[in-house]
């Protein structure tokens, strides 16, 4: 009878310990880890905050334990492709099942997945338990390119083209919902054969021509020393998290006082607006310049895909990533996903227009946009999966995986 009552003593406390993770996904995936309190996942679950420390002590306890259980579904997504013969159909089962489960959270059939962007933003030492656990992810992935006619390919190329592949998986959750959950399966098949298959029509030639760094960057005086400190933030912000890139932190990079801080920036959500619209800005320049060029449509967006890839690594980038967006207040938030999708659908543009001329295969313009600017996301750490990448191979390295076929070699 005591062994009964143990037993159910302990499936209750598993049972409220997963409820509140569930709804502290949620808050976690629309305001990221400083988002995140014990209080809100508390209030979502009907207990009190003092509850919810008998499940997590601290705050960075539960979002470690939400962010852990993306890791766990990565490696039961790489751990579910292995039995298969071959890399495509690896692939193709990858996605069969990851676009699945997303149609079963939104149908409310299965509990949310985190976004795991967010674990630089993690204080240690949970940042490095949940790294190592998504470095072992990563490596299970990675997997999928072990083939025999894959050899060609370089260690270094397979690490970039598995980075590549997750930022699809985790990008999705994000445009996804434009689509009905009975309209997934069909997704799932345009995703795939993008990655597959590539944008270019049989015979086109991998040969970009991206404008220069020079013709990126900003103009003189006042910009110049505003866009050095963007810089400055931007690239901390990306390597430490939104907590990490402290107004200190950014001074020191920039050998200059913390007032100075606030002569360029009046508060640190400001900051985050700030890198996000200069980011912006310079994509809607490369957009401009590529489409003034002469050529077609494959060519202008090739060119545009390769320039931006170059400035991720050149003395001008890197651009802010998108995983920053959960330290914004939601109204603002929401205003800079208006930005990114004017970016994505300018590139769907692009797009519309090869697949009218023929020099561009017929996709979803919609899908494709948003699968290309998740690769331009993620070129933005491209440095620290494949350490020593120079500039101009970066879009070779990355950029061309997507657009012409992610086991091309």
């Amino acid at each position: 009878m005591a062994e009964l009552s143990a037993q159910r003593a302990t499936d209750r406390y598993e049972r409220k310990r997963e409820d509140i993770l569930d709804a502290a996904t949620l808050i976690l995936n629309q305001k990221g880890v400083k988002g995140l309190t014990l209080s809100l996942a508390a209030g979502a679950v009907g207990l009190s905050t003092t509850s919810v420390t008998y499940y997590f002590k601290r705050k960075d306890d539960l979002a470690a334990a939400c962010l852990m259980r993306g890791v766990e579904w990565l490696i039961h997504l790489a751990a579910s492709t292995e039995a298969e013969a071959t890399p495509a159909a690896r692939l193709e089962h990858l996605f069969d099942l990851h676009l699945e489960r997303l149609r079963l959270t939104a149908v409310g059939l299965a509990p949310p997945l985190p976004v795991l962007s967010d674990i630089r933003a993690l204080s240690q030492p949970r940042r490095a338990e949940v790294f190592s656990a998504y470095m072992k992810a990563f490596r299970r992935m990675r997997q999928i390119f072990e083939a025999p006619e894959l050899a060609a390919l370089t260690r270094g190329r397979r690490t970039a083209r598995t980075h590549m592949l997750l930022e699809q998986i985790s990008w999705a959750a994000f445009w996804l919902p434009k689509f009905d959950p009975e309209d997934y399966p069909s997704v799932c098949q345009r995703m795939a054969d993008i990655l597959l298959n590539g944008l270019a029509v049989e015979g086109c030639v991998w040969e970009p021509r991206p404008p220069s760094m020079g013709d990126l960057a900003p103009g003189d005086g006042q910009d110049m020393s505003r866009d050095a400190f963007l810089r400055a933030a931007t690239r901390l912000i990306n390597t430490h998290g939104y907590r990490g890139a402290s107004v200190e932190r950014i001074s020191a990079e920039l050998n200059v006082t913390k007032g100075s801080f606030y002569h360029h920036i009046d508060a640190k959500d400001d900051l985050v607006v700030a890198c996000f619209e200069r980011s912006y800005e310079v994509m809607r320049r490369v957009q401009r310049l590529a489409m003034a060029r002469d050529g077609d449509q494959w060519s202008k967006l090739s060119s545009a895909a390769a320039a931006l890839a170059e400035y991720q690594l050149s003395d001008f980038g890197p651009l802010l990533r998108s995983s920053a967006l959960s330290a914004l207040p939601e109204a603002i938030r929401e205003e800079m996903v208006q930005h990114s999708n004017r970016i994505s659908d300018g590139f769907a543009s692009m797009i519309s227009d090869g697949i009218a001329e023929g020099s561009i295969r017929p996709v979803e313009p919609f899908i494709a946009a948003q699968m290309l600017t998740a690769t331009l996301n993620a070129g933005a750490e491209l440095s620290f999966w494949v350490p020593g990448v120079r500039q101009k191979a970066a879009p070779a390295v990355f950029v061309r995986p997507m657009l012409m076929g992610i086991f091309r070699t």
